[in-house]
């Protein structure tokens, strides 16, 4: 009896249902500044016991699979990683694929006629601000450059490019009061689809 309870703990690992998930780094490789390898980010996170790593450009984007867990914990524990291994500070904030694939589905410019798909991106917010935030940044107009923001997802246009707007990361992270990191439409897109391959 003994003997088939070790067994049955052992296989225990095994049969742990692994979840998958998208990690974002904010700042990394920018000007220069907190440069990390990819191949090197990705050999952390398999340290660290996360599999089937893969990573999408330079700017800091992970897709992995772990054990099920909290996400600010896990963006907890890769901050820590990456400040052990790297040796700086990086904000991290962790999705799962039903997240993101909520945040490609209900994308209120994409119902537009004429929108530029390229120029579309997503600020991810860490926590769902607060309701007088809210209001105070959406009282705000920048024309031609527009934002919508949904939950923890602010989705923006910006006609004349990302490069040249006000309502960048910066913006909404001071107006909103949250951490937030962005990226493109196209970035976001990959990232889902990295991710529904892990998880077939």
């Amino acid at each position: 009896m003994l003997k088939l309870i070790e067994t049955a703990l052992f296989l225990l690992p095994h049969f742990i249902a692994m979840q998958t998930y998208i990690s974002i780094l904010r700042g990394i490789n920018v000007s220069g500044q907190k440069k990390i390898n990819m191949q090197e980010l990705k050999a952390m996170y398999e340290s660290y016991g996360f599999g089937n790593v893969a990573t999408y450009i330079q700017s800091g984007n992970v897709v992995f699979q772990s054990e099920k867990e909290e996400e600010k914990l896990l963006a907890k524990k890769i901050e820590d990683a990456i400040k052990a291994t790297f040796g700086f500070d990086v904000p991290v904030l962790v999705l799962t694929l039903k997240d993101i694939m909520a945040t490609i589905k209900h994308n209120p410019f994409l119902k537009e006629k004429d929108i530029q798909t390229d120029k579309l991106h997503v600020t991810f917010l860490q926590d769902k601000p607060e309701a007088a935030n809210i209001k105070k940044t959406e009282e705000l107009d920048f024309s031609p450059d527009r934002f919508v923001i949904s939950g923890k997802d602010v989705y923006v246009y910006c006609p004349n490019g990302y490069g040249n707007t006000k309502i960048n990361n910066n913006f909404f992270e001071s107006k909103l009061k949250v951490k937030a990191t962005t990226r493109n439409w196209k970035t976001v897109n990959e990232l889902e689809r990295i991710a529904e391959g892990l998880a077939d």
